[in-house]
């Protein structure tokens, strides 16, 4: 676990340096990539938001069959 944890901060990390990096180097001006960036934004939080709600539905789904009393067979 300890290991992935490292590499899932290294990748954050070095996604966050390149980010940097590209707005620095980028061709277009600040304000066009701040809108640039905000229209991702809004996109990826929807992604987000959407991907949450559907494991949510799944994971209630399950709680739910979890739930229900399981017919025991008697026997013989």
């Amino acid at each position: 676990m300890r290991r992935y944890m490292s590499f899932v901060a290294g990748a954050l990390a070095g996604a966050l340096v390149g980010s940097i990096i590209a707005v620095l180097y980028a061709p277009a001006s600040g304000e066009e990539l701040q809108a640039r960036a905000r229209e991702r934004l809004s996109a990826l939080s929807d992604e987000i938001r959407q991907a949450y709600e559907a494991r949510m539905a799944e994971l209630e789904a399950e709680l739910e069959s979890l739930r229900k009393p399981r017919k025991v067979e008697k026997e013989a």
